[in-house]
């Protein structure tokens, strides 16, 4: 025996995190940026989350918006519905949160390598996706076409406007934007988010994609994806909204055979396929 003592990271216990700095977007959407004060790195994949919480008021499942490569901390972008994001809005740098985590299954990029990437996201599906993306441009060399897709209410819910911007102009990335309803400074595409496959002929049998959003848009970017030829087991989805403990114990996130929070939230169209086939058979 040397003496040497390891902490043990608890999955049920929350550790301390500071926010370092934070930048209200929106109305009802801030940017955070936590460091944890025992100075350990997060050590998330992209697409996995963490449990957010405040003593007396409770906890929320949030996903994380950095990529791994960040070592000074690790953000997240958090919409104000409910009584703990509410009592986060409250909060400033300085303030300490409780955190767990990270947790889930991330992205697997090693699966998509030599590939084009599409990325498809509506809303706040940005959010998981953007370290996803990161972490891609940060290998840029191991992938081939990288092509953004991004649908969003109206011009001022347009999340990480600078970043897009940046894409916008980087000529490795193909980046295009549409929202629902414009504005009178809006000169950019209106409609669905599906309508942008029409600017973006796709090699389908050597694209990976990756996919978050509303429910109601997976059903139809679904359908383009298939169209455009990819294959099942190269469409990866992200199931996000439908966290809740983290652990698979509380049961709220069941999707069939799955605990989104525990086998999810990411997935490959083809393993929730065969899963669900598998189920129904029995």
């Amino acid at each position: 025996m040397t003496g040497e003592r390891h902490t043990v990271i608890s999955p049920y216990v929350p550790e301390s995190a500071e926010i370092v700095d934070r930048k209200c977007v929106t109305d009802d959407e801030t940017w955070y940026k936590l460091r944890f004060l025992s100075g350990r790195q997060l050590g998330q994949m992209p697409g996995q989350f963490v449990q957010v919480s405040i003593p007396g008021v409770g906890e929320a499942p949030i996903s994380v918006t950095s990529p791994p490569s960040m070592s000074d901390g690790f953000e997240l972008y958090i919409r104000h519905v409910g009584d703990v994001t509410r009592a986060i809005e409250r909060l400033g740098v300085g303030d300490v949160l409780g955190i767990r985590g990270p947790f889930g299954t991330g992205f697997d990029l090693t699966a998509v390598r030599g590939r084009d990437l599409l990325f498809v996201a509506g809303g706040l599906g940005l959010v998981p996706l953007r370290p996803v993306i990161q972490t891609a441009l940060e290998a840029r060399d191991q992938y081939g076409r990288l092509i953004i897709l991004y649908g969003t209410r109206s011009p001022d819910t347009i999340l990480y406007r600078e970043e897009l911007d940046r894409w916008k102009a980087d000529d490795s990335v193909e980046c295009y934007i549409t929202v629902d309803t414009a504005d009178d400074t809006w000169q950019g595409h209106v409609g669905l988010v599906t309508e942008l496959f029409r600017q973006v002929p796709l090699d389908g049998h050597n694209t990976g994609a990756f996919i978050c959003g509303p429910d109601v848009m997976f059903h139809y970017v679904l359908a383009e994806a298939r169209a455009a030829g990819i294959r099942d087991e190269m469409i990866f989805l992200s199931l996000e909204r439908r966290m809740r403990c983290g652990v698979g114990k509380c049961g709220h996130c069941q999707e069939g055979p799955f605990f989104v929070c525990r086998d999810g939230p990411c997935f490959s169209y083809a393993r929730l396929q065969s899963q669900m086939v598998r189920e129904r058979s029995e």
